[in-house]
């Protein structure tokens, strides 16, 4: 049995799953979070497993990809999402928490645990023994040379989040609650219709915005999902309409028709005082977005307590330097977890981590590593970022298309997809049961 402390480098979301999952396998843990001591552009505390971006986790149904993928975690006893779950708050058909409350939580676990050391110091180089590359896709410039280094040219693209306003800023007489289709909790979203002629208006703004320029060396690469809104409308001055501003299921209640456009807002927190501009990742000028955003019908007046920051995100080549157990190919005694191996999500960060600090921990005493069936969410995202066409590579979030087809023919979508589900659900039951990480979950 090889007896040795695991590092882990990044107090986030995959780290500090991946430090737990390795500690309650009785392996001593030193995780290095940064913060404070070097500070990035977007985190705006020192707890562990800050969110940044936003305070939704996304579906909660397991027959829907990213529920499954939450579930799947729950079964096999993700901390994580555990912390998720007891800080929720409302979001329609979404696992959304008060962010405060869950970063605060998570930090005081990680911290109170007596096989875990966190240590607040930024590690610039790789270092020796058994660690777990945890940094996320804001790795400081110190590490990224060490990594480069390390792994040869990696790909990277552009990140955004989105603006946050205060609750008792917004003028409610113009904004009215409700979920897409009426499904779920109608208080979690605040809708702001717009006409036809307010809609073109605000589009043409943001087409003409200012925006935080590119250094000259950069090449934008964004990922489809977090798009900022100002590339989307250079796309066309429609595109917003049939994205983050489509109006579909969300009528206005007395008239019953659905609005030209419309943007949503949704709860933040638990007080209900601040909201979350839904899809609005941009690079605007912080200026711009305050001129731009308040003509948005209902914040006129608005507070933002956070504007909407564009910021470089890096990622490895997963599929040219990582084996299916999340270990570099060339060390084995180095693991990656989360965004930085081009899993893109926060759930999918957790999931990563969690298979990177069960693996690390099973290598350190000396066992064989645990490899989830390509059936279940947890295996078919693994093995899209370790086997997809390198050349192509890009960032991920869970879907039904990375899981392998069913053995017979199913033509309706949403009962194929039930099925994969199901499928998947049963397999890691089996997976659980006699794998030897199910008899510690158990």
């Amino acid at each position: 049995m090889r007896v040795q402390k695991l590092t882990i480098i990044g107090g986030g979301l995959a780290g500090c799953e991946a430090a737990w999952q390795a500690a309650e396998l009785g392996v001593e843990v030193e995780l290095y979070e940064m913060r404070p001591a070097v500070l990035t552009l977007v985190h705006k505390t020192d707890l562990l497993a800050e969110l940044v971006c936003s305070n939704s986790l996304g579906v909660n149904d397991p027959m829907k990809a990213p529920g499954l993928l939450k579930e799947e975690l729950r079964k096999v006893g993700s901390l994580l999402l555990k912390a998720a779950d007891s800080c929720s708050i409302p979001a329609g058909q979404a696992l959304a928490v008060d962010r405060g409350e869950f970063s605060k939580k998570v930090t005081d676990l990680i911290s109170s645990h007596p096989g875990i050391q966190v240590i607040r110091k930024e590690v610039q180089e790789i270092p020796e023994g058994v660690c777990i590359i945890a940094t996320g896709p804001l790795t400081s410039p110190a590490f990224s040379s060490s990594l480069k280094f390390l792994c040869g040219d990696y790909l990277y693209y552009y990140d955004a989040s989105a603006p946050i306003v205060t609750g008792e800023s917004l003028d409610l007489s113009k904004l009215y609650h409700g979920c897409r289709y009426g499904r779920g909790n109608e208080k979690a979203y605040l809708n702001s219709p717009f006409t036809k002629e307010e809609y073109l208006n605000f589009a043409a703004a943001i087409q003409t915005s200012e925006r935080v320029p590119y250094a000259p060396h950069e090449d934008p690469k964004f990922f489809e999902g977090c798009m900022p809104i100002e590339e989307k409308v250079d796309r066309g001055i429609d595109t917003l309409r049939f994205g983050a501003m489509k109006p579909v299921g969300l009528p206005v209640p007395g008239t019953g028709k659905e609005p030209y456009a419309v943007v949503q807002l949704r709860l933040e927190n638990q007080e209900g005082t601040m909201y979350n501009l839904v899809g609005f990742q941009t690079r605007m000028k912080w200026g711009e977005q305050a001129r731009i955003f308040h003509m948005i019908p209902g914040l006129e007046k608005a507070e933002f307590v956070r504007y909407g920051v564009m910021h470089r995100n890096i990622f490895i080549s997963a599929p040219t330097l990582l084996s299916p157990t999340l270990q570099l190919k060339t060390n084995p005694l180095l693991f990656f977890a989360g965004q930085i191996t081009g899993v893109e999500g926060y759930v999918e960060d957790i999931a990563s981590g969690y298979l990177a600090g069960v693996n690390a921990a099973l290598y350190m005493t000396g066992m064989k590593p645990i490899l989830f069936p390509e059936t279940t969410a947890v295996g078919s995202l693994i093995h899209y970022i370790t086997h997809a066409r390198s050349k192509d590579f890009q960032p991920m979030s869970i879907n039904f298309s990375l899981f392998p087809p069913l053995p017979f023919s199913v033509k309706d979508k949403a009962l194929r997809q039930k099925l994969t589900a199901e499928r998947a659900l049963k397999d890691l039951e089996q997976f659980n049961q006699y794998s030897r990480k199910g008899v510690y979950a158990s």
